[in-house]
């Protein structure tokens, strides 16, 4: 089938959370409940969660990828989320004070919580120190230089993981791509730093080397560009007989009708296969993050004007934009979109799916479909936001944020407020 016939046709439910089914109407129901009903009592636009969906694929994390297992939080993360992850035995990756804060929140034992970021402040290993978190990932030899200097201070020994760089890029786009020479992050192996990092971990009182950790990027579908880095890492990963090496994250999901993705089973078992042919012997263990948040979630919309261009083409201006969705604004990323009151009318209209902002970038859906006869006021939606949509909101244009709902077996629960204009102004000193 075309490409073309694919985005006509309605909306496939594989691009849908777990527990998405048709309604009595031809509605759109996730967790048991109608979305235009939500919607209605919500307000839009709204991100909507299938919790079960995310509790399903927490657990098949574990099961795929083994003990120590972290979510990466930059992913999606509130307080809910972070109980969740832990309820559901992931350990979770935060990349910040705010992410580390929220994780504590949450009740997240210290020792299943990994510190990442290239360019900690004292207050984040200040804090990261004192809860007790299980592993902090090294980027730099002055971050090293600072833990030895903490160290001397309150006699904290810290447990580290050195993060380094392989030198495979990943088919990706150029800003999620990480494992490169050329990166802001890490110790490089061809450079010799990250051997270089190792000796002086050895030699520093403040920190207990268990391990390394390295990540090639993000949104990668092809998985022998993990296997290729894993060969690279591995080879200068067993002479030091350390206890633990992680993978990091970066396993690709399908936002639209055209696009397939590995499972995170089958990443689980490509990286058990891979790491037997090799002989590591040390505990494996990754961050998934995208996989287990995106095709959990929907972004929901209200029109608010639909302006028809003889020629040209068909815009259709929503409630929302890159105030919600920042990733086709930073990425060029696709996404499809559908009407959830009428999911299963196949989708022949083509329009621009825009947002509001003063900005010509604030395009949500460069070439979307949509059924016949929308209006004004309608709904539609966007399928597989749940990952990088929230988390790298905005208030630009002085928006507020919208609502977060979970929900599961008819219940539906707020685990973000929609933010106020009374919020943005908090922090104004009048």
């Amino acid at each position: 089938m075309s490409d073309e016939n694919l985005t006509s046709a309605p909306l496939p439910m594989s691009l849908l959370p777990d527990s998405a089914e048709v309604g009595e109407r031809g509605e759109l129901r996730i967790g048991g409940l109608a979305i235009d009903e939500l919607a209605a009592e919500y307000g839009t636009p709204l991100f909507i969660y299938d919790e079960d969906h995310l509790r399903s694929r927490c657990r098949e994390a574990v099961t795929a990828l083994g003990e120590g297992t972290a979510y990466a939080s930059k992913a999606f993360l509130c307080v809910a989320m972070a109980r969740l992850v832990n309820e559901e035995g992931l350990h979770i990756d935060v990349a910040s004070h705010g992410e580390l804060h929220t994780a504590i929140v949450g009740e997240v034992p210290g020792p299943n919580i990994v510190l990442h970021g290239n360019n900690k402040s004292d207050s984040e290993l200040s804090l990261a120190r004192s809860y007790g978190v299980g592993r902090v990932v090294v980027d730099s030899f002055d971050e090293l230089d600072r833990l030895r200097s903490m160290h001397q201070k309150d006699g904290i020994v810290t447990p580290v993981l050195l993060r380094i760089t392989p030198g495979v890029e990943a088919h990706t786009h150029k800003f999620i791509s990480t494992g490169q020479n050329d990166s802001k992050f890490g110790f490089g192996l061809e450079s010799g730093a990250a051997l270089e990092a190792v000796e002086q971990c050895r030699q520093n009182p403040g920190v207990e080397l268990f391990g390394v950790h390295y990540h090639i990027g993000s949104q990668v579908f092809r998985v022998d560009s993990f296997a290729r880095a894993l060969d690279v890492v591995a080879r200068f990963f067993e002479p030091l007989e350390l206890s633990e090496l992680s993978v990091g994250g970066g396993l690709g999901v399908a936002y639209t009708e055209s696009q397939s993705a590995p499972s995170i089973t089958e990443w689980g078992e490509m990286l058990r296969g891979a790491c037997e042919s090799l002989g590591v012997k040390a505990r494996v263990s990754a961050e998934p993050g995208r996989s287990i948040a995106a095709q959990a979630a929907i972004t929901v919309y209200s029109i608010g004007t639909i302006k028809e261009l003889p020629g040209i083409r068909t815009y259709v201006a929503v409630d929302g934009g890159f105030v919600d969705n920042a990733r086709p604004m930073l990425y060029g990323s696709e996404y499809t979109t559908f009407a959830p009151s009428r999911i299963e009318e196949s989708r022949v209209v083509k329009a621009r799916v825009v947002g509001q902002h003063c900005e010509s970038s604030d395009v949500i859906v460069q070439e979307a479909t949509l059924p016949e006869g929308l209006a004004v006021g309608d709904l539609i939606a966007t399928p597989v936001t749940g990952a990088y949509g929230y988390s790298m909101a905005s208030s630009y244009n002085r928006m507020p944020r919208p609502a977060v709902l979970f929900v599961s077996k008819g219940s539906a629960r707020t685990v973000i407020r929609r933010e106020s204009v009374e919020d943005l102004m908090a922090l104004d000193v009048q």
